[in-house]
């Protein structure tokens, strides 16, 4: 009995530390491409956890101002006591002990557009709040897009280094064979022995940077640092997305911290009429019920003459004249503030056109670079056959094939990085335009280009 009531206790604990195991165990076999590791980032990662829960905030804000419109009801109830009765026939009141129980309804009729301003704000900040979540978003994407990439970078910096460390030793036997025949000096065999050592330490050193960023994705996408998740994907040339005027049209549209700013500008015009309500006289209503007594029940008084309850109605307009100039500070106050939010909103738009003119030129020059690289990587390989089938043949040296060796790394290595730095120039236009494309597909921005091209094709008309 005694073991069974602890078996029952810890049951529910088991059950889920079974549930994670497996939970844990299914994402060990989990394989994602670039969208869907975006994807699963964009569902889990804790910053958006956060910036979901400040648009939700926000949303409840504006609904508790929307609530400001409506009638307020409220009731007391008190107790009084004297220290002794009174009997005359100015006052009512007769007993020691007095009870009052009152209810109020009261409505508020005109505020100077107080009321309608704070509203209209706490919509627009509400509004705002979702924009930064998707700043979050457009953030978090980047970030995964970028550390998903320099993945791919590290995967191929490991499989050229493997590449090199394969042709060191391949070399280093050929020389060895050679030396122990007497067909090479010694200085070669260690020659060779140095580089292969050298290309070791590279090898080495580009799996501890693979490793570095497979943990990183994990963390981006809230699973355990040592998670054998599966990222699939290669390194692969795109056309650029859109060109600089279709860039600037989808921005002006669609990038967060744009339209974060304008939002800013038009909750300080609610601010200003917040502050500019006291100039106006207050209106309101209520409805007020009371009813008394000398008993905890307010069922009225044995002597008293009037009725136990009553009601009246009062309407109210009150208006400040005067306040020494505080109202009338607080509007110009309010009017400095959207002359400074609309000075950072055009220095927001300066710096996101020098951003989205700088990844254009990035792409230009990455896309000019992996041509380059392709040539001298094929020059490279070239040279290598070459220098090692002469040194085969006796009429070259170990030297000759060393340094082709040398350049033939040196050229794959800078192709994977022009790859790579074109693959992340793609993202961060995307990013600086404020589109979310979690695959980089050519096809996900064709919507949002054409509105944009029709938004700025219809502004002219418009105005």
């Amino acid at each position: 009995m005694f073991i069974g009531k602890y078996v029952r206790a810890f049951l529910p604990a088991l059950l889920i530390v079974s549930l994670l195991a497996v939970a844990a165990h299914a994402e060990e076999g989990m394989t994602f491409d670039l969208e869907a590791t975006v994807l699963k980032a964009l569902k889990d990662n804790p910053s958006i956890e956060s910036a979901r829960a400040s648009a939700l905030g926000a949303e409840e804000g504006r609904k508790s101002a929307r609530g400001a419109f409506g009638p307020k009801l409220s009731t007391s109830y008190s107790y009084t006591y004297k220290d002794h009765k009174k009997n005359n026939r100015d006052n009512p009141v007769y007993d020691n002990d007095y009870y009052t129980w009152t209810t109020s309804v009261t409505q508020p009729i005109f505020t100077g557009f107080n009321l309608l301003s704070t509203y209209q704000k706490a919509e627009l900040t509400k509004e705002s709040a979702e924009l930064t979540k998707d700043n979050t978003e457009l953030g978090l994407i980047l970030n995964v897009q970028e550390n998903f990439i320099n993945l791919l970078i590290a995967r191929e910096n490991v499989r050229s280094a493997q590449a090199t460390v394969d042709r060191l030793a391949s070399q280093l036997k050929v020389t060895q064979a050679y030396y122990d025949v007497g067909l090479q000096p010694r200085i070669d065999v260690l020659r060779a022995e140095v580089q292969l050592s050298d290309a070791e330490n590279s090898l080495l050193q580009a799996e501890n940077t693979r490793e570095t960023q497979q943990a990183r994705l994990n963390t981006l996408l809230n699973l355990p640092l040592d998670a054998n998740v599966q990222y699939m994907g290669e390194l692969t040339y795109m056309p650029t997305p859109l060109d600089l005027e279709t860039s600037l049209s989808v921005a002006s549209k669609d990038r967060p911290d744009l339209r974060i700013a304008r939002k800013a500008i038009e909750i300080a015009a609610k601010d200003l009429k917040i502050a500019q309500s006291s100039f106006y006289p207050q209106v309101s209503g209520s409805f007020n019920w009371s009813k008394m007594g000398d008993h905890p029940d307010v069922d009225g008084s044995d002597y008293a003459r009037t009725e136990s309850s009553e009601w009246y109605a009062t309407g109210t307009v009150s208006w400040e004249l005067f306040s020494w100039g505080t109202t009338y500070y607080a509007s110009q106050q309010a009017k400095q503030t959207i002359a400074q939010l609309k000075a950072a909103e055009a220095n927001t738009w300066q710096e996101a056109l020098y951003e989205i003119k700088s990844r254009h030129l990035s792409i230009a020059e990455a896309a000019k670079r992996i041509k380059v690289a392709q040539k001298t990587v094929t020059s490279a390989q070239e040279a290598y056959r070459m220098a090692l089938a002469r040194y085969q043949a006796q009429v070259g040296t170990n030297n000759d094939v060393l340094d082709a060796q040398a350049d033939l790394s040196s050229a794959e290595a800078s192709l994977t990085s022009a790859q790579g730095d074109y693959m992340i120039a793609i993202a961060r236009l995307y990013n600086a335009v404020g589109e979310k494309n979690p695959g980089l597909t050519a096809e996900a921005h064709i919507a949002s280009a054409a509105a944009a091209t029709a938004t700025a094709t219809e502004a002219p008309a418009a105005q």
